[in-house]
Parts: structure tokens; C-alpha cells; sequence
């Protein structure tokens, strides 16, 4: 191949690479180099082929903004998430899974920060990047689901519940009472409870499943055994610590999701308490973090990973203009039996002086 060979381009570190630097390190052109990334006709297949070498070895990428406004496409789908903790680490994973193979890439972005001082933060984040940075976007825990945007919008599990958003949820209904009926096929009747955010629909859905469960089994719901916990750690710990401190205290706690139930993990063992010799914990999600507790704690598994599967696959097909099947699929929740749960110690198990 006869092929003059240009300067070679001296990168500075941090600094982006240039059309013009693929250009001049390759020998060629600025509109051959842009015939090659744009697929056109008009380049010999081994200039195609040196400068395909060129782009690889510099590193060369084109922006999203200049591949939006040339394409009107980017082929980039984004997951907006409130924060990066664990359910939304989970749902990026099942999304990573389900991109595989789409020819779309995945970009994840963060409000950065507690949910309650950014309520309305998807429709920031969405008109920062819709239509020029992503074709269409994932929203994960959104605040609010009346968001209309020119490109598709997937939610998972959404503040609001079904809306004319298409949405992917677990079933915490049922998962909650999966939950409080372990507890009570163990002998537990005083059950206390770290409820979630009340303006969160999976939160309502866990509360009214345990207050359901209860009712099913002819115990009654005392008010006194229900503290918030917002599903954050801080919260969480406090409520439980709450409840733990009462008069009668609790044998079992049901929290509103796993980072609550490690929260109620710490009141315990700084109470001086025994899980679950003294107090049996019973969580909902199923993080991995979950199962590394001391003692591993029993949980409602819902399908995190496959929500964030299954909303990208939603999400690809309104791209392509294809019909959902289904617009608000609801998955299987499961309990998960580990080591945090035990039938309650009855007065003769209970040392002199103790507090059960």
C-alpha cells in the first residue's frame, strides 16, 4: 500500500483526539477520515483499513453531541439513577446484561445525592441528556413519572405507581407478607416494623403486606411497633433503635428493605442484643450485602437485576417502534431464609435480668 505517512500526532495527556490529529497521523484528509467513521462510499479498502488502524491506535472517538446532530441517533441509552447505591448498583448490572449485543452503548448518570433534596431530578437530568446524549432513558426510583420527553422513557420502580409511563416493579405486596408470615410461622406475634419513604409506592405496598399479614394470622396491628425508616441507613437505624428501646419491645423486625435491616443489625448489637437469639430480622430486596451481614440476614428477594434487564428490553423495542407486550410487568418476589431468624426465646430461655 502506497500510503504517505503524516507527522505523528504527539497526544497530550487528557486532552481529546481530534479529527484533524487522525487526519495528519494517517496522511489523508479531514473528509476521508470522516467518510471512514460515517461508513460512506468513496475510500479504497486499504486507506478504509489504515485509518480504521489510525482511529483505534489514537484512541479517537466522536462526540455524542456532533454523532447525535449528524444521525439524529447516538445509539447511547441512559440509566438515571438518584444516587449509586446498592438497588441501583443491582439494576445497572441487569442493564449491562440485557445491552449485549443491541448495538446501543450504556451511560449512567447520578443526581448525586439523598432522594428527598432532589425531588424532580429526572426531569433535570432528562433535558440535559434526551435527544442529544441518549435515544431514550431508564429512570430508576424516579421521583415523579409524569415526565414527557421527545425520545422513550422506561421507570423502575416508580414513587407513583403505574403511570403512562411504561414501568417494571416487583411484587412487594405479596413479598411482604412472605416476610411477616415467616416471622409468625416462627412464633413471633409481637412484630415491630422500619417502614420506607411514604411517597414511595413499594414502600405503601410492603407496609400494607405486613399489616395484611398480620391481620390474616388474628394478630393485632399495634402502631407503636411501626417506625419510619425512609430506606436510608441513618433512619433506619434510628427507628429501629426506637423500637428496640420501648417497654415492650419487639422479638422480630421486619424492615422495608435491606440497608435498614443492616441498620437494625448495628441497634441490636449495640443494645447488647442477640440476632436472633434475642431479635429476629427479616429484610426485602436482597442485596449482596444482604448475605455478607453477621448473621446473614432473611430477606424478601425481589429481581433486582432482572428489572434493570428487562427495562432496557423495553426500552430498546420502543426505540425500534415495536409494541410492548406488556407496559407495567410485575416480577415474583421470594423469601430468602438465612441465619437472622429464629423462633421467639420463651421466659424460661430468658437469663435473670435479661430483656426478653
Amino acid at each position: 500500500m502506497s500510503q504517505e505517512v503524516g507527522p505523528r500526532v504527539q497526544r497530550t495527556t487528557g486532552n481529546r483526539v481530534t479529527m484533524q490529529q487522525v487526519a495528519a497521523e494517517a496522511g489523508v484528509s479531514v473528509s476521508t477520515v470522516s467518510k471512514v467513521i460515517n461508513g460512506r462510499y468513496g475510500v479504497a479498502s486499504e486507506t478504509f483499513e489504515h485509518v480504521t488502524e489510525v482511529i483505534n491506535r489514537l484512541g479517537y472517538e466522536a462526540s455524542l453531541v456532533a454523532r447525535s446532530l449528524r444521525n439524529s441517533r447516538t445509539n447511547v441509552i441512559g440509566v438515571l439513577v438518584a444516587d449509586f447505591e446498592p438497588f441501583s448498583t443491582e439494576v445497572l448490572k441487569g442493564a449491562a446484561d440485557a445491552i449485549r449485543g443491541t448495538g446501543y452503548e450504556l451511560v449512567a448518570y447520578s443526581a448525586g445525592g439523598r432522594v428527598d433534596e432532589h425531588v424532580g431530578w429526572e426531569r433535570r437530568y432528562l433535558s440535559r441528556v434526551m435527544g442529544t446524549l441518549v435515544d431514550g432513558a431508564v429512570l430508576v426510583t424516579p421521583t415523579v413519572t409524569d415526565v414527557q420527553y421527545d425520545g422513550p422513557v422506561v421507570a423502575v420502580d416508580p414513587h407513583t405507581g403505574p403511570s403512562r409511563l411504561p414501568t417494571v416493579a416487583a411484587d412487594n405486596l405479596q413479598g411482604a407478607r412472605l416476610g411477616v408470615e415467616h416471622l409468625l410461622e416462627l412464633g413471633h406475634t409481637r412484630i415491630g416494623m422500619v417502614t420506607g419513604r411514604p411517597d414511595l409506592i413499594s414502600a405503601q405496598l410492603r407496609e400494607r403486606g405486613y399489616r395484611e399479614a398480620l391481620a390474616m394470622a388474628g394478630v393485632p396491628v399495634d402502631e407503636a411497633l411501626l417506625e419510619r425508616g425512609a430506606y436510608e441507613t441513618d433512619l433506619g437505624k434510628a427507628a429501629a433503635r426506637a423500637l428496640l428501646m420501648l417497654p415492650e419491645p419487639p422479638t422480630a423486625i421486619f424492615a422495608a428493605n435491606d440497608l435498614t435491616a443492616l441498620a437494625t443489625l448495628e441497634a441490636a448489637a449495640e443494645l447488647g442484643l442477640d440476632v436472633p437469639g434475642d431479635l429476629s430480622v427479616v429484610g426485602f430486596d436482597n442485596i449482596p450485602e444482604s448475605a455478607l451481614a453477621h448473621p446473614p440476614i432473611t430477606t424478601v428477594q425481589q429481581p433486582i437485576r432482572r428489572m434493570g434487564h428487562d427495562a432496557i428490553a423495553m426500552l430498546v423495542a420502543l426505540i425500534a417502534g415495536d409494541e410492548l407486550a406488556e407496559t407495567h410487568p410485575i416480577l415474583d418476589t421470594t423469601l430468602v431464609v438465612r441465619r437472622s431468624t429464629a423462633p421467639p426465646r420463651t421466659p424460661r430461655d430468658t437469663a435473670p435480668g435479661g430483656t426478653r
